[in-house]
């Protein structure tokens, strides 16, 4: 058993000798043309492409804890082609064609993760069935029908997002009480931490160095300074996510908001044949708390959702990982959404946290004269996004002038989150409300538009 098998169902499943041997610390002052913070998705994707658009240069990575000890190893598995802020929010800074054009990199990046670990050899059970959305409840549905027409307002079409029925949307997803639903092939299931050790493998084989056990104390123009010994490179890039407000001067950057899964023991063939899934969809239904799941290569479900509390001072600790209460709402969800699955064993229970930003946007920045540059604020959608972050901001470091280089999340700047401890109490209190609303709708049948409104007030209206 290796020692990160306990972090979650996905590590654990990683047999000892696939790890491969453990990188050692930075082992003093060193000097690279790139150094990386962060050996999560965004900064392995940026070290890849980098080697990709000029293989001769000195890409080093730095690693708090092991490649994939972040949420790059413990999501739900879905590389998507969902942004956190809503298109209306990317059209009203920029342009209707600007936020089409995001949404359609994002379609095309599912495709080029895909032809990535195709070509690289990395073993992470892709399978791209698409997503499946079930509607439940009225309200479910009438949002299902204007999320279809709202993304066709943008130009896309059916071939993108379509309106299902219910008889189509139970085919997909056998789920109980539905009504119809939607669904997008521009999603792929994954295995995170193998796309993660993956992806760090071959950045290696490309040249790149990763040393591990190495966090990051401070950062500067030209330097990046550990207990270990210091970085010296012309571009500095933060890839640090949810731990991000653990660098000194970026506490209030983003906002550590945690999310919990669960995986069951593999079930039987006769169980997924009334279930469905069989293109390995992933899932989830129209209420507003976010839930989020998939058949896994050997037929377990992995299942999680929000719902944890937001850590005063933004504290990312290994012991909020786990919550009983949350583990167990989550649990039974899972068992409302398929009655059948009965007493099936919960053989794993894990969480990690994800970097929500003040207005919920994702961004990519890179300063030409300082060299600074960073990507982030997902809030739970990077696992493709990742992907285009990473070749948006090889591109912007190289020089490369490139479509990706012009779309509308580069140079955004989001503002910061208030001190606490009134960002403690607006951020558990976006947190609480979703579950309000859902009972609400489940109740009158009607939304509980009081409670939107605030979640919407909060978010920016995403």
């Amino acid at each position: 058993m290796h020692e990160l098998s306990s972090l979650s169902y996905w590590h654990d499943s990683i047999a000892a000798d696939e790890w491969g041997t453990p990188r050692a610390a930075l082992g003093g002052d060193i000097e690279a043309d790139v150094c990386v913070i962060g050996g999560g998705y965004t900064g392995l994707w940026t070290a890849y492409y980098l080697k990709r658009r000029d293989p001769g240069l000195r890409v080093v990575v730095l690693e708090a804890e092991v490649v994939g000890f972040g949420a790059s190893g413990r999501n739900g598995g879905w590389c998507s082609a969902l942004l956190p802020m809503g298109l209306d929010a990317v059209a009203a800074t920029s342009s209707r064609g600007a936020a089409t054009a995001l949404q359609a990199a994002m379609h095309a990046t599912v495709t080029e993760v895909a032809t990535v670990v195709r070509r690289e050899g990395i073993d992470c059970h892709f399978a791209q069935g698409g997503t499946v959305t079930v509607a439940r409840n009225q309200p479910q549905l009438n949002r299902a029908r204007e999320y279809v027409t709202h993304m066709h307002e943008f130009g896309f079409s059916d071939d993108d997002y379509r309106l299902l029925s219910a008889a189509e949307a139970t085919e997909r997803c056998g789920a109980t009480d539905v009504l119809g639903g939607t669904y997008t092939p521009h999603c792929a299931a994954i295995h995170p931490a193998r796309l993660a050790r993956g992806l760090a493998r071959v950045v290696e084989q490309q040249g790149a160095v990763i040393y591990e056990h190495t966090p990051a104390a401070e950062y500067r123009p030209g330097a990046v300074r550990t207990r270990f010994g210091t970085v010296r490179a012309e571009v500095v890039v933060r890839a640090t996510e949810a731990f991000t407000p653990a660098i000194r001067g970026h506490r209030r950057d983003v906002a550590p908001v945690y999310s919990l899964m669960i995986a069951t023991e593999p079930l039987p063939e006769t169980f997924w044949a009334t279930v469905g899934l069989a293109q390995r969809e992933t899932f989830n239904d129209g209420r507003h708390m976010i839930i989020y799941g998939q058949r896994t290569a050997d037929d377990r479900f992995a299942f999680g959702g929000r719902g944890a509390w937001y850590h005063w001072g933004s504290r990312v600790r290994p012991e909020h990982d786990t919550n009983p209460r949350v583990h167990r709402l989550i649990h039974e969800t899972l068992r409302e959404l398929f009655p059948s699955i009965g007493d099936a064993t919960v053989t794993h229970r894990w969480g990690g946290a994800v970097a929500a930003p003040r207005d919920w946007w994702c961004s990519v920045n890179f300063d030409q004269v300082t060299g600074m540059a960073s990507a982030g604020g997902y809030v739970g959608d990077g696992v493709g996004t990742t992907n285009l972050a990473g070749r948006t901001l090889a591109d912007l470091i190289t020089g490369t002038d490139s479509d990706e280089t012009h779309l509308p999340w580069v140079g955004h700047r989001s503002r910061r989150w208030e001190p606490e401890p009134l960002r403690w109490i607006g951020i558990n209190t976006m947190v609480q409300l979703p579950v309000g609303s859902d009972r609400y709708e489940a109740r009158h049948g009607t939304p509980s538009r009081w409670r939107d409104a605030i979640v919407n007030r909060l978010t920016g209206g995403h």
